[in-house]
C-alpha cells in the first residue's frame, strides 16, 4: 500500500488489492477512509471520523486529484 502523500495528520495511500476503480485512502490515528476518484470525487466508505474530518479530506482529496491520478497510473502501469 505505497504512501502517495502526507499532509499533516492524514496519509493518503493506495490499496492494491480491490477493484480496478480508481480510489485513495485516508487514514489517520483515529480512522480511515476511503474515496471515489473518478467519475466524480465521493465518500465511498469511513470509520470513526467526524463530520469536520470528512470535510477537510474531500477538500484535500480534490486539490490533489490529479497528483493522485498519476501516482495511480504509474503505480498500476495504465
Amino acid at each position: 500500500m505505497p504512501t502517495i502523500l502526507l499532509l499533516g495528520k492524514f496519509r493518503f495511500f493506495f490499496n492494491s488489492r480491490e477493484e480496478l476503480r480508481m480510489r485513495v485512502y485516508i487514514a489517520t490515528s483515529d480512522g480511515t477512509a476511503k474515496f471515489w476518484l473518478e467519475p466524480l470525487i465521493s465518500l465511498a466508505d469511513f470509520y470513526n471520523l467526524s463530520t469536520k474530518e470528512l470535510k477537510e479530506i474531500q477538500k484535500l482529496v480534490e486539490d490533489n486529484k490529479n497528483e493522485f491520478i498519476t501516482a495511480w497510473q504509474r503505480h498500476f502501469n495504465q
